[in-house]
């Protein structure tokens, strides 16, 4: 068929660009439905490039009319990309496994992409000897890999999301099989009666599936959660939802439950109040994490403050907190407030290059469930805490739970404890939450009972919902250590041993 060589590579360019990001969004998708984001991941990228294998070696098969042969893989790949998460998710809705879905769609689509590169090494050899054609097929391929993934990163995810980078996607594998088929519609003959009709019920497909995504992914989105989601989002970094049930919102990140109305004061006033009570004069506040502006608002009701730093990874957060009614209503608009500095960054890489030192910090961060959130809670990370707070400063984190989580617990207490602070653990029964924990930790208080005094805190001059002297003596207590005791043997969290989210993925977490 009278085909120029151009035209092949730029189509090989085009499907690299478009596999890679297949196998982004299927990964993404599975660390979302199924969890532990560098299992899924590695598996989702292994699993894809075995299948193209499979796909090279079963392109043998086709001795005939590869060019056509070479269309009609590019529409099916068309339907099956877009409508990747689609099916994804309603599969959620009706109760489907996912894993089985998701792998399945990575091993077909997987095939798929490896039968492409075989058949238009051999549609190209007309043109060019082997040593060109192998290197210039190979090179257009992999270009076009490396453009999908800064698509994927910088416009697909952050401002697409996954309702809709699947149909750019599945796009451009159609406009390939429409080129080709321009291309050589003088010479189709028969087979026109083949590939115009598919062509035209894909472009059918493509179109209804654009026109009702939203509504489909709402329809499974909502399938996760109990109560009616009536917000949610993919940023570049998370999956944020916010349901509603009786008056009373919850807030999501990747599924697990950051906060409710019903209670949320149960969990930020522990937080928040035995540090800034604790340390002698808390005027410069750090709060790592706490996107949902809650924790900042706990922080203003103290008149010695003069300056709240808060850093937050994902702009889209501190954004809807800023701007949703739920959250403007829950923080009371602490954003707003001149203190308050709002400063999306990475903790980690905040902390390395910040210059300033602070009275309290505050970490407020999602649950070591994955590596990138393990660094968060390492060693090295905590090193850089007690060096940024003055003398008798007093950092607290969030730690999981102490009976669902146990060993990620004590590890989180070890861990800061090996990075030169006294500490002392905390815990309250939050209604949404179940039994939840913190580690609190102090710079310089060498002569102090830490237990004892955080005991006799008294919050008489600071507004609480919930939180009093009382309060203190059961959010230390926590019956005999024989509980913990199990773990005595439990390792430091560093950089180089991250041992902290395998503990926490390994927690009791089916009693949750």
């Amino acid at each position: 068929m009278g085909l120029k060589s151009p035209i092949l590579k730029l189509s090989l360019f085009a499907t690299g660009l478009s596999g890679i990001v297949a196998e982004y969004i299927l990964s993404t998708l599975a660390s979302y439905f199924i969890g532990d984001s560098v299992i899924q991941w590695t598996l989702i990228v292994s699993v894809m490039l075995f299948s193209m294998g499979i796909g090279a070696r079963l392109s043998k098969l086709f001795k005939k009319n590869l060019l056509v042969v070479f269309i009609f893989i590019e529409l099916i790949l068309s339907v099956l990309v877009s409508f990747s998460s689609l099916i994804t998710y309603l599969s959620a809705g009706f109760s489907i496994y996912i894993g089985f879905v998701i792998y399945s769609l990575s091993i077909v689509i997987g095939i798929l992409i490896g039968l492409e590169i075989p058949l238009v090494i051999r549609l190209n050899t007309e043109f060019e000897s082997l040593r060109i054609n192998i290197a210039s097929v190979m090179e257009k391929d992999y270009w076009g890999s490396l453009i999908g993934g800064i698509f994927f990163a910088f416009v697909g995810l952050p401002y697409l999301g996954l309702t809709y980078t699947p149909f750019i996607l599945g796009g451009i594998n159609f406009l390939v099989a429409v080129v080709l088929l321009v291309s050589i519609r003088k010479e189709l003959k028969h087979w026109g009666r083949l590939l115009i009709p598919s062509t035209l019920l894909t472009a059918f497909l493509i179109v209804g599936g654009l026109a009702f995504a939203e509504p489909v992914i709402l329809y499974g989105e909502q399938s996760r959660y109990r109560d009616k989601v009536i917000y949610y989002e993919q940023s570049q970094y998370q999956r944020l939802v916010i349901t509603e049930w009786r008056g009373e919102n919850w807030l999501y990140i990747n599924g697990n439950q950051q906060f409710s109305t019903v209670d949320e004061d149960k969990y930020h006033e522990p937080l928040v109040h035995p540090a800034m009570h604790l340390a002698p004069l808390p005027r410069n506040i750090l709060i790592l994490g706490g996107g949902d502006g809650i924790a900042a608002k706990e922080v203003l009701k103290y008149k010695s403050v003069a300056s709240i730093r808060l850093v937050d990874l994902d702009p889209a957060m501190t954004k809807l907190a800023n701007e949703h009614p739920v959250l403007l209503k829950a923080n009371e608009g602490s954003f707003g407030n001149e203190k308050v500095e709002v400063i999306n960054r990475d903790g980690f890489k905040f902390l390395e290059g910040d210059e300033s030192y602070y009275d309290v910090i505050i970490i407020d961060l999602p649950d070591p469930k994955s590596v990138d959130l393990n660094r968060l809670y390492t060693r090295e990370f905590y090193e850089l805490c007690r060096l940024h707070l003055r003398d008798k400063g007093v950092l607290v984190a969030q730690a999981g739970s102490p009976y669902f989580a146990t060993q990620a617990y004590v590890c989180i207490d070890t861990t800061m404890e090996s990075a030169g602070f006294q500490t002392v653990r905390l815990h309250n029964h939050v209604v949404t939450l179940g039994e939840w924990g913190w580690i609190l930790g102090v710079k310089g208080f060498p002569e102090m009972d830490l237990k004892e005094g955080i005991k006799n805190l008294s919050f008489e001059d600071v507004e609480t919902k919930w939180l009093n002297q009382e309060a203190m003596t059961l959010m230390t207590s926590f019956g005999k250590d024989i509980y913990f005791d199990e773990y005595s043997d439990t390792e430091v969290n560093t950089i180089q041993n991250p041992v902290l989210y395998r503990y926490y993925l390994k927690g009791n977490w089916d009693l949750y």
